[in-house]
């Protein structure tokens, strides 16, 4: 696939952009040269390649998910004005 000249400006003039000649010549081939290797790519062969979960052969030193902070909702709604149930209650806004 491959952009002409009169698609970037169209493109340039959705975005709202001003492109003078220059500008409009370099980002064609810029966006040509990107969807050229987007199709080298579409094209490599990746049938029995397993997926990597990482780009480096790393574990991820995870700590021990623990609760550290004590439970403080009580506390929390001790000075809301108006709670239920442990919920707070708010005016209705919407009828």
């Amino acid at each position: 696939m491959s952009l002409s000249e009169k698609q970037i400006n169209q493109i340039a003039y959705l975005a709202r952009l001003s492109l003078n000649e220059v500008q409009l010549k370099n980002n064609t081939q810029d966006l040509n040269a990107i969807f050229s290797l987007i199709e080298q790519l579409a094209n490599i062969e990746t049938d029995g390649i397993e997926p990597m979960l990482h780009p480096l052969h790393m574990f991820q030193r995870l700590r021990k998910d623990v609760v550290i902070e004590k439970e403080q909702s009580v506390l929390f709604q001790s000075v809301a004005p108006k709670t239920r149930n442990g919920y707070y209650l708010v005016p209705t806004v919407i009828e």
